[in-house]
């Protein structure tokens, strides 16, 4: 069941999440009670070295969201593209977590903030109107991403997910799926700040939007700052390049909470036998 109100501010239990992992730095740095306000987003980033900035050089801030009708240099992506600056609403889960992603997935985020606004910058030099399937695809990762990473000597992981082949991906290979197993090969970062806000309350029937990338058997073993870092550079050079992301058929829905660990209920096997939420493939 969806939430019907926000929960309140609970730090402490966001940090033992599982779902929240990549974050987990970036919210340790936080007051643990008070829900963080615009300028506590912006200390953490006064103390971040090398400074984040968006791909036009400035530096990255988060700012009080206007309202009202606004010229095109002080919408959204290009405000954010143009001066740096992401508005962020006072006391809002998601653009807290938005603040919160782009503090830990920095070139990505920006990266995604480029493609925006070369979208929309080409949309009006060509009189065109409209989001089209590059902003679209863009927009529902950036929401409701999940990077999904395998080791290149457990391709078969990847293909068990391709294909929706759930019990045998998180059941019968259920050690090299499960974080922090000595056999892992396979791993799942919530990328999307939509997500993020659902993971607030998970429940049945939550699924990511997932993205595939290939890392060295060496990835899972390592410390998660370095994981982070790594993740950010091959998900910006992945979204870099413009033939990559221009349809939904770039990403494959992820279960969230059929992932060992990140629900109670999944220590059975029976949990993957509903149907209703591990659905059978639609691709052929």
């Amino acid at each position: 069941m969806r939430m019907n109100q926000a929960p309140e501010w609970n730090r402490d239990a966001l940090l033992q999440s599982p779902l929240f992992a990549p974050l987990h730095p970036v919210l340790a740095g936080l007051e643990a009670g008070k829900f963080p306000a615009v300028q506590d987003c912006n200390a953490l980033l006064a103390v971040r070295q090398p400074t984040i900035t968006v791909q036009s050089g400035a530096p990255l801030c988060f700012v009080a969201q206007q309202c009202g009708k606004l010229p095109f240099e002080a919408q959204y992506e290009p405000r954010c593209y143009l001066r740096g600056e992401v508005p962020t609403r006072a006391n809002n889960w998601h653009d807290l977590l938005n603040a919160l992603v782009w503090m830990t997935f920095p070139r990505a985020k920006a990266t995604i903030n480029a493609r925006h606004y070369d979208a929309l910058t080409g949309e009006s030099a060509s009189g065109q109107t409209g989001r089209g399937a590059v902003r679209d695809v863009n927009t529902l990762f950036d929401e409701s991403g999940v990077i999904v990473v395998y080791a290149d000597d457990n391709v078969g992981l990847a293909e068990l997910l391709r294909d929706f082949k759930w019990k045998e991906l998180f059941w019968q290979r259920r050690e090299q799926v499960r974080p922090q197993s000595s056999q892992q090969g396979m791993g799942f970062y919530l990328f999307g700040h939509g997500l993020y806000e659902k993971a607030l309350q998970p429940y049945v029937g939550m699924t990511g939007q997932g993205l595939l990338l290939a890392v060295e058997p060496a990835f899972f073993s390592w410390p998660l700052a370095r994981q982070l870092a790594h993740l950010d550079s091959l998900l910006a050079d992945y979204l870099a390049d413009p033939e990559h992301c221009r349809s939904t058929r770039d990403l494959a829905p992820v279960p969230l909470l059929g992932i060992p660990g990140w629900a109670a209920d999944n220590a059975d096997p029976a949990y993957y036998d509903n149907t209703s939420y591990f659905r059978p493939g639609r691709r052929g």
